[in-house]
C-alpha cells in the first residue's frame, strides 16, 4: 500500500501515520526534527529556522524555533495517538551554508540550531537515533513511519538512509 507524502513547510510542523510518509524541501542552516513512536507508526516533523524564541519579539509560530517546535511537534504527535515515553529523534540539517571565514555567533545559525535542538531533546529525555548535520550543504529529508527510515537526499551527493 503507498502512502502519501505529506508535506512541511519551512518553520511548519505537521504528522503522519504510516503508510503515510513526510518531507521537508531545502534544510540549510534549519534542521528538521523527526519524532518517531516506532509501536503507533506515527512520526512528526518540524522544520526549525532559529534556536531560540525568547530571543526575538515577533515569536508566534512556535514551529519557527527549537525550542518551542518541539514541544508543538510532541503535543501533535500525542493528539496522533504516539506514547510520548516511546518517542525517539532523527535529526539532519544544520549546514553552515555560507563560508564567512569567522566566528560570529549570529553567522552560525546552523550549528547553533542544532545545539538548541539536542539540548532541548536532552532535556525531554528523547533519545537521538542518527543524524546528518553540519557541512555546507543543503538537504531535502523524508521520514517513513513505517520503518523508521530517514532519507537524505542533497545535490550532488549520494542518497542517505540512517
Amino acid at each position: 500500500m503507498e502512502g502519501m507524502m505529506i508535506k512541511v513547510g519551512m518553520a511548519d510542523v505537521n504528522v503522519c501515520h504510516s503508510p503515510d510518509a513526510i518531507t521537508t524541501l531545502g534544510l540549510g542552516s534549519c534542521v528538521g526534527v523527526a519524532l518517531y513512536d516506532k509501536a503507533a507508526k506515527v512520526a512528526g516533523l518540524v522544520h526549525v529556522m532559529l534556536p531560540d524564541s525568547t530571543k526575538v519579539r515577533q515569536n508566534q509560530n512556535r514551529a519557527k524555533f527549537a525550542d518551542t517546535g518541539i514541544d508543538l511537534l510532541i503535543e501533535m504527535l500525542q493528539k496522533e495517538g504516539a506514547n510520548r515515553a516511546m518517542l525517539t529523534a532523527k535529526i539532519a540539517g544544520g549546514a553552515q551554508m555560507f563560508a564567512f571565514g569567522s566566528n560570529n555567533d549570529m553567522l552560525r545559525v546552523g550549528e547553533r540550531n542544532v545545539d538548541a535542538v539536542k539540548a532541548k531533546l536532552k532535556e525531554l529525555g528523547i533519545r537521538i537515533l542518527a543524524e546528518d548535520t553540519g557541512a555546507n550543504y543543503g538537504r531535502t529529508v523524508e521520514f517513513y513511519p513505517e520503518n523508521g527510515d530517514f532519507i537524505i537526499k542533497s545535490v550532488g551527493k549520494p542518497v542517505k538512509k540512517i
